[in-house]
């Protein structure tokens, strides 16, 4: 997997990478999820931030913070946020300040994350672990991504694709190790 970004300081991700690489241990969760914007131009609508295609994007319509709700009906671990933004393209539109957030629901949204973006141009990794090496994911029913500002002071944004990952579940229900032989699982002691 590609790390956060070229550059990465505390909360400050700069450069992007135009290939979209994660981990294999990594789900995308984004399909099971409804998803909802604050504000959209005609034709810029939530579905461009979902239709895998880069050449089209999500443009919000209105004052900030634009909101990117995303909403799960069981509770979800997430791990990882990708978004392809591209300062070349979008200058202005750029988001500049992201502030992750996860709740059970729209009433209890806390920041889990907050990330500065430094000319991004490409897809931009933002891991949602925590400082303690236990806190690999987050348990959550919904992930708000807020844009607090854009480059260049700009007044909307752009986003082109999002992608929301989570851990792949264990194929074998209490069995601590993921064994891929037949013969492994085959002879394996389940508790």
């Amino acid at each position: 997997m590609a790390d956060l970004s070229e550059g990465e300081e505390e909360g400050k991700l700069t450069g992007g990478s135009q290939q979209l690489v994660v981990d294999d241990d990594l789900r995308e969760m984004g399909k099971k999820a409804a998803w909802s914007v604050s504000s959209y131009k005609p034709g810029n609508a939530v579905l461009s931030l979902r239709d895998d295609n880069l050449d089209t994007y999500w443009q919000s319509d209105g004052a900030q913070p634009h909101l990117v709700n995303v909403q799960f009906q069981k509770k979800v671990k997430l791990q990882l946020v990708l978004l392809y933004v591209d300062f070349k393209l979008d200058e202005s539109y750029t988001p500049g300040k992201l502030s992750i957030r996860a709740g059970d629901g729209f009433h209890n949204l806390k920041e889990i994350k907050s990330v500065e973006l430094v000319k991004p141009a490409g897809w931009v990794h933002i891991s949602l672990s925590g400082n303690d090496p236990r806190e690999t994911f987050v348990n959550t029913f919904m992930l708000q991504i807020a844009v607090l500002s854009n480059h260049l002071n700009g007044r909307d944004t752009h986003i082109r694709q999002i992608k929301v990952y989570g851990p792949r579940p264990n194929p074998i229900p209490l069995q601590p190790f993921q064994f891929t032989s037949t013969e492994f699982i085959t002879y394996s002691a389940v508790r």
